[in-house]
């Protein structure tokens, strides 16, 4: 592919932390770029508790009131922050076909992904005619999170909404707040592509409060899902064990391994794509080619002034971004390992073969013309990863985040007696005779 000539004269240098994995402190100075805190801190875990204690006593009174304060609204009844369905199909309905077209297709593409994870149930008998397997159940209700105001989240209703569905959820209650009563259509368009089944116009704490305990309206839920503020990740970090969570997630984050081939330009502007989100974010850069993260650093340069989210991206890449010059791609592999990107790009020659060598990721973009933006949007796998270095030991969100394994165990006679026995020497070495006794009934001596 052909590289881009940089100008020597390039404007504002972007001053991005270059890292060196020959140097002695590498991996000191890696895992200091990467430390994050994802929640919380005092001041908001204080009010988080009092929002979940308030509307866990008062109920729909308390989620008005807390509406009203942080929203701006002047709302005296809590019928008027559930929006009718057919207001969704109004929304869908009144969008530009182009809009319209693009979130069908990208529902489509995701709805048809999902339906390859959904589970069956299974069983199996042994020898002794004992019957085993696992049972899959949906979960009953689930609440779905959705940002809201001006900004706009439907990818995030597909991407929350469409595996619940997929898995058999029987109900999805949807919760958006709307400052200043701002609705946007596109969201509510989402909405209505995936048959959410109610919606509040509420957020914040309050909203993960009354989606947890329930209000006289606002049905309680089995799982919460979907990304929000400090506030509503400290909530949802509160009321886990009382329902279920989907995670908490920190700040995005992308991880671009080129082996210096891809046009340089391509890759600044994947690097913007996270950093463009927040000032937390993190986007880097991992190559074996020196030269190549120099022309890297000059594009982020060039193309910044002319991002409308420069001062974000500035900071973001400022803050904790990096470009780390590896000895060759298999120490690059053993970097991102390291690392556990919620996205990373396989920018390479080979990336298939790269991929089968990664274990810790979120998502994996494989080669040089799949940009990691896709998969926010319309590739079809799930957006909802783990981030802050989770994929250690988590996955994207899917179909099996909306349902339930139970175990089935059915003994016949014959097993009775024989499992009996083992069951009562090991219950009576741990001296519950209950446990034993209970077994021992159910032994036939002349089997």
């Amino acid at each position: 592919m052909k590289r881009l000539t940089i100008l020597k004269t390039v404007p504002d240098m972007i001053n991005i932390k270059r890292l060196d994995s020959q140097t002695a402190d590498f991996w000191t100075s890696l895992d200091e770029l990467l430390a994050w805190e994802s929640v919380s801190n005092e001041k908001v875990d204080t009010s988080v508790k009092q929002i979940l204690s308030n509307v866990r006593r008062n109920g729909d009174r308390a989620v008005i009131e807390l509406t009203n304060q942080f929203d701006r609204m002047n709302v005296s009844n809590i019928s008027e922050l559930e929006i009718p369905l057919d207001r969704l199909q109004q929304a869908l309905d009144g969008l530009p076909d182009e809009q319209r077209e693009a979130l069908h297709t990208a529902a489509d593409r995701v709805r048809q992904y999902h339906e390859h994870q959904r589970q069956s149930s299974w069983s199996y008998e042994d020898e002794d005619g004992t019957l085993l397997g696992q049972q899959i159940t949906p979960l009953d209700k689930v609440g779905l999170y959705v940002p809201g105001g001006k900004a706009a989240y439907p990818s995030s209703v597909l991407m929350n909404g469409i595996p619940a569905k997929v898995a058999g959820v029987s109900e999805i209650i949807m919760v958006v707040p709307t400052p200043d009563g701002e609705v946007n259509d596109l969201v509510l368009a989402a909405a209505k592509i995936v048959d959410v089944d109610r919606i509040f116009t509420i957020g914040g704490a309050q909203a993960i409060a009354a989606l947890a305990y329930g209000t006289e309206t606002i049905p309680s839920v089995d799982k919460i899902v979907g990304p929000g503020n400090i506030y509503v990740a400290t909530a949802k970090r509160h009321v886990y064990g009382t329902v279920g969570i989907d995670m908490i997630a920190g700040p995005s984050e992308i991880l671009v391994i080129c082996d210096g081939k891809t046009n340089p330009e391509w890759i600044a502007m994947d690097i913007f794509s996270q950093a463009e989100h927040d000032e937390d974010a993190q986007s880097i850069l991992v190559s074996q080619d020196e030269a190549f993260l120099s022309e890297v650093n000059d594009c982020i340069s060039k193309l910044l002034p002319g991002m409308e989210r420069n001062e974000i991206i500035k900071q973001s890449l400022q803050n904790r971004g990096a470009m780390i010059k590896v000895k060759n791609l298999d120490e690059a592999i053993e970097v991102a390992n390291h690392i556990a990107p919620e996205h990373l790009e396989l920018s390479v020659e080979n990336p298939e073969s790269m991929a089968k060598q990664i274990r810790h990721a979120g998502a994996i973009f494989m080669g040089r013309y799949t940009a990691e933006a896709v998969g926010d949007y319309c590739a079809g796998p799930n957006h909802v990863l783990p981030t802050s270095r989770t994929a250690r030991f988590s996955s994207p969100l899917g179909v099996y985040d909306f349902q339930k394994r139970s175990s089935l165990i059915m003994c016949s006679e014959k097993s009775a007696s024989r499992l009996g026995k083992t069951a009562s020497v090991l219950a009576r070495g741990e001296q519950l005779t209950a446990h034993a006794r209970s077994a021992e009934f159910r032994i036939n001596k002349d089997l």
